[in-house]
Formats: C-alpha cells, sequence, structure tokens
C-alpha cells in the first residue's frame, strides 16, 4: 500500500518550480491557473523573489500547494501515473492537507488556491505581530514537549503545535511564553529550542479568528467527493466524508498536527510505500518515524522520471 504526502509551510524556496516550468506544459498550466484564480502573478514570486514575499503566510501557503500540484501533474500526464490507481491514502502536513484534499479531487486546484490564500490572510491577521510565536524542540518527544509547554504557559497560551516526529516537536502561542519555554529546554532533558522565522503562532487557541473565517469560506465551497482517503491533520485517521473533513479543516486552524500519529497510522493501515510530493522535507520525518518504509520525495523532473520508472 502507498500514501501519497505533501508539505506544509517552510519548503518554500525562491525558483521553486522554475525547472518543472520550463520542462513541462502541465506545470506551466497549474501556475498559470493558480495565477488566474488569485489575481497575482505568484508563479513570478515563486520563481524570482524576492524571499520576503514568498515567505509571507498568504503567498507561501498557494505557492507550496501549486508547487506541489504541478509535480502530481506533470506525473499524471507525461509520466503515465494515475493517483487513484497508486496511492491508498492523501495526506499532508498543515497547509499541505488542502494539497492532499486537490489532489484527491475534493477540491478544484483554484478553489484550494483561493482558500489557501484566505488562510494565510486570516492566520496573519489573527494576531498581532510580536505578539506570538514559534519554536521547535530538538530531542524532544511528544510527553517531554507537553510538560514544558505546561510550565513555560504561565497563564498564556503555549502548546503543542505540531508532533512531527519522534525527536522534533513545536511549540506555539503569546511570544513570552515561547521565550520561557525555549530558556528551560535543559531543565526538561531536551537537546535545543529553535525560535521559527514564522510571523504568527499557527495551530494555537490564538488562530481561532482565523478557524471562524476558514469556517465561514469553506461553508461556501465545500469539499466534495474524494478518490481516495485522507488521514487528517488533527485525528491522525483516514476521512473520507466531506462533511466531517469540512469540519476538521476548521479545527485544523487552532489543533495539533498530529503528523507523527499520522505516519504510524498509515503503516498500521498497511502503509509501506510513501511519495513526498513537492518537497524534501516531510521524507526524512517519515523515516525517523517509521521503520521498513519505503519513502520518495520528488521535486524535479529527474526525480518524477525515476518515480514514474519505480511506480
Amino acid at each position: 500500500m502507498r500514501a501519497f504526502v505533501f508539505p506544509g509551510q517552510g519548503s518554500q524556496k525562491v525558483g521553486m518550480g522554475v525547472e518543472l516550468s520550463a520542462a513541462s506544459a502541465a506545470a506551466r498550466e497549474v501556475f498559470q491557473e493558480v495565477d488566474d484564480a488569485l489575481g497575482q502573478k505568484l508563479s513570478a514570486i515563486m520563481a524570482e523573489g524576492p524571499d520576503d514575499a514568498l515567505t509571507l503566510t498568504e503567498n507561501a501557503q498557494p505557492a507550496i500547494m501549486a508547487h506541489a500540484i504541478a509535480v502530481l501533474r506533470v506525473l499524471e500526464q507525461e509520466g503515465g501515473i494515475s493517483l487513484a490507481e497508486k496511492s491508498d491514502f492523501v495526506a499532508g502536513h498543515s497547509l499541505g492537507e488542502y494539497t492532499a484534499l486537490c489532489a484527491a479531487g475534493a477540491i478544484s486546484l483554484a478553489d484550494t488556491a483561493r482558500l489557501l490564500k484566505l488562510r494565510g490572510q486570516a492566520m496573519q491577521a489573527a494576531v498581532p505581530v510580536g505578539l506570538g510565536a514559534m519554536c521547535a524542540l530538538l530531542g524532544a518527544d511528544l510527553a517531554k514537549a507537553q510538560a514544558l509547554a505546561d510550565a513555560a504557559a504561565e497563564g498564556e497560551i503555549c502548546t503543542v503545535a505540531n508532533d512531527n516526529d519522534p525527536g522534533q516537536v513545536v511549540l506555539s502561542g503569546h511570544r513570552a511564553a515561547i521565550e520561557r519555554a525555549i530558556a528551560l529546554v535543559k531543565d526538561f532533558e531536551i537537546k535545543r529550542g529553535v525560535l521559527l522565522p514564522v510571523s504568527a503562532p499557527f495551530h494555537c487557541p490564538l488562530m481561532q479568528p482565523a478557524a471562524d473565517a476558514m469556517a465561514e469560506a469553506l461553508g461556501k465551497t465545500p469539499p466534495g467527493a474524494l478518490i481516495v482517503p485522507v488521514f487528517a491533520n488533527v485525528t491522525a485517521s483516514p476521512v473520507s466524508d466531506p462533511a466531517e473533513i469540512q469540519r476538521l479543516l476548521v479545527e485544523q486552524v487552532t489543533g495539533r498536527v498530529r503528523w507523527r500519529e499520522s505516519v504510524i497510522a498509515m503503516q498500521a493501515a498497511g502503509v509501506e510505500s510513501f511519495v513526498e510530493l513537492g518537497g524534501k522535507v516531510l521524507g526524512p520525518m517519515i523515516g525517523r518515524t517509521a521503520s521498513e518504509v519505503n519513502v520518495i520525495s520528488t521535486v524535479t523532473m529527474a526525480d518524477i522520471e525515476a518515480l514514474a520508472k519505480e511506480l
């Protein structure tokens, strides 16, 4: 069994998609459709930057999605590979869940781009700049991270945002609480705490205004039927009912990304092969979480050609 997985924020970089665009009409069509849907030349920002424009949450989210879907379309149209035939599940990390739903046919490419643009804007607007922060805990499991978060909170928000793999957990919340957490890492036998270069504290209760905005947006553009089930971030379990997916996408804005648990659950469901499309971020996390699985991360035309032969 095989799962196709899609990366989240942080996997963007200037120059993304340039090689694909040059080599494939299928990729160019994806980037053009996203540009048209957003009414902006996002593809130009992806190709040329500047870096601070691409890093803006409202640009990074649709850009990462567009890049991954371009990889998928090239694989499908030029590699002759059908996601419906070659995958049993899809999953994505945070915004990657929207990419997964687009890949599985539940949301159109144009609607996915518009939803992610709005999601980025709403997440940015939810908390005044400087009030929130996130940090990565290296050498921390979930139990240590939770204990640290509880100790650092002191009446403020400090919570586990991403449980990425057995040695990497991300905290999110009020900046002062996150700074206290970083200062306390050694007391909890955690190797290191690193402040993340993000513009807002994602996946914590401070994001409730953004969750409300997404509830309204998804009410107008609800997901449809999927060709394969998606493993949802907030439940770490497979979902195929569109109404439930809609509800979970709203919960996801303030809820924990249970990526480590999702990988374990996919493996327990019989997945032996993971294919990451559009990045090389999830592959290492999967490798650290699940033993005896095959992991392939696919970004370039050479990667796509090699994958098409293997599938």
